[in-house]
């Protein structure tokens, strides 16, 4: 098999989580950027990064990279890359683009000039001047960087946040590679209890599940490079039989979610039947104020209303004090929370211990960590 170049997208402050998830699969030859970690692998690494990564948004193949400051330079070397490698005679290749901080601003004539060269390419390639794009897709994109071009394909198709369990939302959805990198990062292991006490549709109990028995979260759905005939289908077989393998099923589990919102809790135990996990996962309507807990040296791991959602921001600040006075009475838990809220230390009446930022979509967040104490060996 080939060597190729795979970058992994990665929303910010999640890259060490994706460059964690990538080391545990077996690849160390990888490099960690701004929004990505790239890593060198071959086809079948194509399949197992799209059926294993929790906390990447996309897979894509990187065919090159060069400076270009003149769109005659763009031309000239996007043409001179190996496209036919990858892309059939009746392949479907549309082009999207982005320019940041360079002189080829445009990118609407970025992405045409990129989609003329490729074509030129083709023609020479496969001797033919007319392309029907009947076949598999190959959606390429042009991403300029300070007049550093990249060009590359999607491996991925839909979002990789898209387990193919949630197919209900409710209000403010919590993506699922954010909240898979949240129970990452709070280091809860499956031999503890968890507890989100706003958990909403069930977005972070059912990726701790996920999670608990090492299931890969793409086992669900499809991906666009499934259907590109570069990559046989037998590398598919093999890296879905080791992901079967690997699933641990009879694992038990102490993961709970709460919350006050009855059409929410019932679009969460839907959410939970779709991703096969309702056995293990016990959701109740209770108000934060009233959760509790018979385990020790467990984790709180929740999402909760920012000020936005509730629309009174005196609320917020009661829903906050309320975690605080709960989080006292675990006295010997762990506490994650994501937030904008400015300073929710003053209301759960403890410093954290550690603050990383985050984005909730576009929203700039915190993700505030209070630590209890070390379990005993």
């Amino acid at each position: 098999m080939a060597k190729i170049e795979l970058i992994a997208t990665a929303a910010f402050g999640l890259e060490s989580i994706v460059a964690r998830e990538l080391k545990q699969l077996g690849y160390d030859d990888i490099i960690v950027e701004n929004g990505k970690v790239i890593l060198k692998t071959d086809e079948l690494g194509i399949c197992r990064t799209n059926l294993w990564l929790r906390s990447a948004d996309r897979v894509l193949l990187r065919i090159g990279s060069f400076e270009a400051r003149t769109f005659e330079e763009l031309f000239q070397q996007t043409k001179s890359l190996p496209w036919e490698d990858w892309l059939s005679i009746d392949a479907n290749f549309p082009v999207q683009g982005k320019s940041v901080k360079s002189k080829l601003y445009s990118v609407s004539d970025c992405q045409a000039i990129v989609k003329k060269a490729i074509v030129e390419r083709l023609k020479e390639t496969y001797n033919c001047n007319w392309f029907e794009e009947s076949g598999p897709r190959y959606q390429i994109e042009v991403a300029l960087l300070n007049d550093n071009v990249t060009l590359t394909i999607d491996t991925s198709g839909i979002g990789l946040h898209k387990r193919g369990y949630r197919k209900l939302a409710g209000q403010a959805p919590l993506k699922e590679t954010l909240a898979a990198a949240m129970i990452q990062l709070s280091y809860w292991n499956k031999d503890r209890a968890l507890i989100d006490p706003f958990c909403g549709t069930g977005t972070i109990p059912i990726e701790a599940a996920l999670i608990a028995q090492n299931r890969a979260p793409g086992l669900k759905r499809s991906f666009a490079a499934e259907k590109w005939p570069q990559i046989p289908r037998g590398l598919w077989q093999e890296a879905w039989q080791e992901a079967l393998d690997l699933w641990e099923r009879e694992t038990t589990l102490n993961i709970y979610g709460s919350d006050i919102d009855p059409k929410a809790l019932e679009l969460a135990r839907i959410h939970a039947i779709e991703a096969g996990v309702e056995g293990i996962i016990h959701f109740q309507r209770l108000p934060v104020a009233e959760v509790r807990s018979r385990f020790s040296f467990g984790h709180l791991i929740a999402n909760p209303p920012y000020g936005e959602r509730l629309g009174d921001i005196d609320d917020v600040k009661g829903l906050y004090q309320e975690l605080g006075e709960t989080y006292k009475r675990l006295n010997d838990w762990s506490l994650h929370i994501l937030t904008n809220f400015q300073s929710p230390e003053t209301l759960i009446g403890r410093r954290w211990d550690k603050s990383r930022k985050l984005y909730n979509g576009r929203l700039e967040c915190h993700y505030y960590q209070f630590f209890g104490p070390r379990p005993p060996r």
